[in-house]
């Protein structure tokens, strides 16, 4: 059953190199748990692990498990045909999409930044 979007925009991905499975989760909207359970379905979600077994996702990670998020939620895929979406999908339209996001993003940012400095 798909989960309620708690807002129809995601936050904005902060500009870091690293992010917990929290961040993550909250930045995605979507439990640690079922993060954990999509790393195991979808070959392309492979954050880093570290001691103690911690996760650390990368930006690229984060965009990922919104497109996955998306496929789920709101497209209706199943997990197999999310799965085979992502995998059917060529490098340059995946990277197309990514390019799209990580704009959005910096536009977001910029607009937040310029706020700030007018004040």
């Amino acid at each position: 059953m798909p989960e309620a979007s708690h807002s129809s925009e995601p936050p904005p991905i902060p500009s870091k190199r690293y992010f917990s499975i929290g961040e993550v989760s909250e930045l995605c909207d979507v439990k640690p748990h079922v993060l954990r359970y999509w790393e195991q379905e979808f070959t392309q979600l492979k954050p880093i692990k570290r001691r103690g077994n911690r996760r650390y996702y990368q930006r690229e990670d984060v965009i990922l498990v919104r497109e996955i998020r998306n496929l789920l939620y709101q497209e209706g895929y199943t997990i197999s045909g999310a799965r085979q979406k992502l995998n059917d999908q060529s490098g340059d339209e995946t990277a197309a999409h990514f390019d799209r996001v990580l704009i959005k993003d910096m536009l977001t940012e910029l607009a937040e930044l310029k706020i700030i400095l007018e004040d």
